[in-house]
């Protein structure tokens, strides 16, 4: 009996220390076992989106990028067409962070099991390039936290989306907590933005933090590049 006693005890003692040590881990850093279930998917999701962007444009989604008569137009159909093909919790591309030294795959939709992957482009908002708003979820304390620090994003701080299409520049415009209910943040505007969102404060939903970034340069993709250059090229 004491035995079993003492190993009873020295199981929960055991189990005491792990506990106090991820939440301590979780506070200074983010929760360690969501994050290696995280760190799988991304890496899963970096090959997907390698084999996405290396298949390119179909035949007939390429006749249908030459036949538009500007870059815009292309970089616009191309980011329907990726919409149109991707299936929930798929790679999309990667959002990178400069001022963090943060990067990520983004994954289509924002439910939870698309989250637990990466941060998420919300379903009813359009892909970069269409001129819209672009909204992106992410967590802020578990599955990599890839969003933990959106309050030391700053007016001028730059967000980059590379997308299979482009490469998409954009620059800090605001930095706002809103009610989770507020979908405001994430309408369309008369401009070309992304908007990061985030739960509020740390270890609680009771708000949101919203980051607005407006975009100020793009970069086709070396495909969109030449099939633009092959269409303007003037006939003999």
């Amino acid at each position: 009996m004491r035995r079993s006693l003492r190993f009873l005890s020295t199981v929960l003692i055991v189990a005491g220390v792990l506990l106090v040590a991820d939440a301590l881990v979780t506070v200074l850093w983010q929760e360690p076992i969501s994050a290696v279930i995280a760190q799988r998917s991304q890496s899963e999701l970096r090959k997907d989106l390698d084999q996405l962007a290396d298949a390119g444009p179909t035949p007939v989604q390429a006749r249908a990028l030459r036949s538009l008569p500007t870059t815009e137009r292309r970089l616009a159909y191309a980011a329907r067409e990726l919409r149109r093909r991707t299936a929930e919790g798929d790679a999309l591309g990667r959002i990178v962070l400069p001022t963090l030294d943060k990067r990520f795959v983004m994954v289509a939709g924002d439910a939870p099991a698309d989250l637990r992957k990466g941060p998420g482009v919300y379903p009813d908002t359009p892909l970069p390039g269409t001129g819209a708003t672009t909204a992106i979820a992410g967590h802020r304390t578990t599955y990599l936290a890839p969003f933990r620090n959106l309050d030391d994003l700053d007016r001028g701080d730059q967000i980059r989306l590379e997308m299979p299409y482009g490469d998409f520049t954009y620059v800090v415009e605001r930095r706002q907590i809103v009610q989770p209910d507020d979908v405001s943040v994430i309408r369309r505007t008369g401009y070309e933005r992304v908007v990061l969102t985030a739960c509020h404060p740390l270890y609680s939903a009771a708000q949101r933090i919203v980051v607005s970034a407006r975009l100020v340069r793009v970069v086709p993709s070396r495909r969109i590049a030449a099939i633009a250059a092959a269409a303007e090229r003037p006939r003999r």
